[in-house]
């Protein structure tokens, strides 16, 4: 059995994971349930936030003990100051940040209903991401770990292959992105954290073994993972050739925006904490469920000590299932 004491912040130097991606003013809108068709809705809360996939792990991190910078692009606008000034309040080094002159800055509207599902409506200027800087092991060096998501791909190429060449962890949110951005971005990774959307479009199946299992022999290189929500997490244990199971921890969701977000951010700083994989599987998978208990997107992420004191009881088993069984599940 795993104490929670596995789970606390190593002693020394407090590692650094370079966060790549979204930076996102989002509209936030708490309604009693989300929209079956045409209408006015009338919501009961509001609340306006700078995050995005790489800006909330980013602002996981923090909250959980590390130092997190982030790599993003906004537009020499009123929204792009409010962004870079909300991350960095939070406690995130924006200064890798670039203003894009002529641009807009990303922007989205968001509905959460009484059940913790949502309604995003994006909109990203495709001007913020022509323009991709060279980036270098150099460049990376000071960080331990890398964390790139699809909203900027060149950019997130460039940064996880100067974190291979600079030997260190190149974490890829595998989450749903446009034709050919996971094929080009996951051959460079060494861990792959896929959604279970993006999976599931990725295999070809619903079948969530199945699909870590073809993930695998697809990009037999990396760590592979799927988080699925309330169904927990799989992933492929590459001592055992096992593909495991962990159940997610009971929650009531307020709110599940963001929660796939603090799941990456932990799981980077875990891997560069060197916990041992079943350990930054457990500790990612509380974080984002204390997250959904709290409305407001990245702001529900828990701090380090919050999810030390839920992990004393929390102990599900780990269910395995053997390379012939998905070989077989695959009908092979």
């Amino acid at each position: 059995m795993t104490t929670s004491s596995a789970f606390e912040q190593p002693p020394g130097r407090a590692p650094r994971v370079l966060c790549v991606g979204a930076a996102v003013l989002d509209t936030l809108f708490r309604v009693r349930s989300l929209p079956a068709g045409q209408g006015k809705i009338l919501p009961y809360d509001m609340l306006q936030i700078a995050e995005g996939m790489a800006s909330s792990a980013a602002f996981a991190v923090a909250r959980l003990g590390g130092k997190a910078s982030l790599w993003g692009a906004v537009g020499d606008d009123s929204t792009g100051d409010r962004i870079i000034a909300d991350l960095s309040a939070s406690g995130i080094d924006t200064s890798g940040m670039v203003r894009v002159a002529g641009a807009r800055s990303a922007v989205s509207t968001i509905l959460v209903d009484d059940q913790g599902e949502r309604l995003i409506v994006p909109f990203y200027d495709a001007g913020l991401h022509e323009t991709v800087k060279p980036v270098t092991k150099q460049d990376v060096s000071a960080c331990d770990a890398v964390l790139v998501d699809v909203r900027w791909p060149k950019l997130a190429l460039r940064t996880l292959l100067a974190a291979r060449e600079a030997g260190k962890p190149a974490i890829l949110d595998g989450d749903v992105a446009g034709d050919g951005v996971i094929e080009m971005l996951a051959p460079v990774a060494s861990h792959i954290v896929f959604s279970q959307p993006a999976a599931e479009r990725l295999a070809g199946t619903a079948e969530l073994v199945t699909v870590v299992g073809l993930l695998k022999r697809k990009f037999e290189h990396a760590f592979i993972s799927v988080t699925a929500g309330e169904s927990g997490c799989f992933w492929f244990d590459d001592r055992t050739g096992e593909i495991v199971h962990l159940a997610a921890p009971k929650v009531r969701a307020v709110d599940t925006l963001a929660a796939g977000d603090i799941f990456h951010g932990a799981f980077a700083l875990a891997i560069s904490e060197g916990l041992p994989i079943e350990e930054t599987m457990r500790l990612s998978s509380m974080a984002a469920a204390l997250k959904c208990q709290v409305f407001g997107g990245r702001i529900g992420a828990p701090t380090r000590a919050e999810v030390c004191k839920m992990l004393q009881d929390w102990h599900p088993p780990l269910a395995t299932m053997t390379g012939p069984h998905w070989k077989r599940s695959e009908g092979r």
